[in-house]
């Protein structure tokens, strides 16, 4: 009996690959459109602090951006929940899901949800990524299309993978890492093919080439650094190690504040949410550094540093702000502001390493760029694309072997000490919540004996 991946393939189907790459080429352009406009209403809106700092001061403004942000909050998770439950949080692990055939995209209330309450959430300041949101979006247009366009089921779940890749590509204008993303992190779901996997390519290369045009709207995160020197390489084992135990503490982070937080929503259905809205608003004038995805805080910090104190001080702060936005229930990723916190973990590693091994050669900001990777290649536990999105990010390619030691190592402690990729852990814990067994992730993700 044929297999049917391999089938697809066969000479005799390039009017069909041709077809295929069409839609592909669709939802690229679509989720780089779309995703630009999303990404520059956040921009804009983010703004608003310094718009209301124009009427009021003092103990009144902080009071007034509390509730500013907690009234927005509400809103975006009054909106998740009454009409898209599945748009909260990252997104990503609803493609995974979808790919499997364990969750259904519901496009027509994804879209409008995702985008609306996605501006709204990331907007007011609370600590999310707008990646999330996109990689959501890119997926719902695939959805839409093979929906529109009669496909095979396999055909569908390369389209969600291709959809996924534009919307990370959009986000960081980024497509080599949001290839490899599909490939490294989606490996046991996405289905390998010539068709679906130049799909995922192009997808993601005409996203970025619709976002570029656009207005180029993804974070200039650019910063250069000399090559570190090939004796310092242990160093940066070393920051893996670190990374490696923090990237598991915040996956479980993620995971005790969710269930932290419907627990105290099965109580008072909103006070989760009112809460941590009151408080991102309030730190958005007190601490603007400790909110927001982070694209400005890391910009900041590579231009300017920070003393060690301050370092460890807003690390602290953006862990806690990250997990308790995340779980608030509104739309929003954990990339920006996971490479955020790990930006301020390098530098503060970096800063005692320059104490302890003083050298001309040691430069801290090295070693936050390393911890870019690092951290995501520990949580995510996807080291290859850790090294190809800081790279892609930053354009530090003299950063090559730093960051491979950086993420291999942070990625191999993770393993050791029992972590699970985080969008492992969020898959199952959506399919509990809709008493789906997730013991199914386990099957062959093809479908065939």
């Amino acid at each position: 009996m044929d297999n049917p991946i391999a089938t697809l393939d066969r000479p005799g189907h390039r009017g069909a690959q041709m077809r295929y790459i069409a839609l592909a080429s669709l939802t690229g352009i679509l989720t780089g459109a779309v995703g630009s406009v999303f990404h520059l209403m956040i921009d804009r809106l983010q703004t608003w602090p310094h718009l209301l700092s124009a009427y009021v001061d003092g103990a009144s403004l902080v009071v007034a951006a509390a509730l500013i942000t907690m009234c927005i909050t509400l809103l975006a998770v009054y909106v998740v929940r009454r009409y898209a439950p599945e748009a909260g949080g990252s997104g990503v692990q609803e493609i995974e899901g979808a790919m499997q055939g364990l969750r259904v995209v519901r496009w027509r209330r994804v879209l409008p949800v995702k985008f609306f309450a996605g501006i709204a959430a990331v907007g007011s300041g609370l600590v999310l990524g707008r990646e999330g949101p996109t990689i959501h979006i890119g997926a719902s247009f695939s959805a839409a299309i093979t929906d529109f366009f009669k496909v095979s089921e396999i055909e569908r779940r390369g389209m969600l993978g291709a959809g996924a890749a534009a919307g990370l590509a959009c986000a960081f204008d980024a497509p080599l890492a949001a290839v490899l993303f599909i490939v490294e992190e989606t490996r046991r779901q996405f289905p390998y093919t010539f068709r679906t996997y130049m799909g995922v390519i192009v997808a993601a290369f005409l996203a970025t080439v619709m976002t570029q045009i656009i207005g180029g709207t993804a974070p200039d995160l650019s910063m250069l650094v000399d090559s570190p020197a090939v004796w310092m390489l242990p160093a940066f084992v070393l920051l893996g190690c670190l990374l490696g135990v923090l990237g598991v503490t915040l996956n479980a982070g993620l995971l005790w504040t969710s269930a932290f937080a419907a627990r105290v929503n099965a109580r008072a259905s909103y006070l989760f949410p009112a809460i941590v809205g009151l408080a991102i608003g309030a730190l958005f004038i007190v601490m603007p550094m400790a909110v927001t995805g982070g694209d400005s805080v890391i910009k900041s910090l590579a231009a300017d540093g920070a003393g060690l104190k301050i370092l460890l001080m807003l690390a602290v702060l953006r862990f806690v702000t990250m997990v308790t936005s995340y779980s608030a229930g509104t739309p929003g990723g954990i990339f920006a502001p996971m490479l955020a916190l790990s930006m301020c973990v390098g530098l503060a590693f970096g800063e005692v390493m320059t104490f302890a091994v003083p050298h001309d050669a040691m430069v801290p900001l090295a070693f936050g760029i390393a911890a870019m990777g690092g951290l995501f290649s520990a949580s995510v536990r996807a080291p290859v694309v850790g090294v190809a999105l800081t790279l892609e990010l930053t354009g530090s390619y003299t950063m090559v072997m730093p960051l491979i030691a950086t993420c291999v190592t942070a990625n191999m402690v993770a393993q050791w000490i029992g972590g699970r990729p985080i969008y492992d852990l969020l898959l199952e814990k959506t399919l509990m919540q809709a008493g789906i067994d997730p013991r199914k992730k386990g099957e062959d993700s093809t479908g065939l004996a």
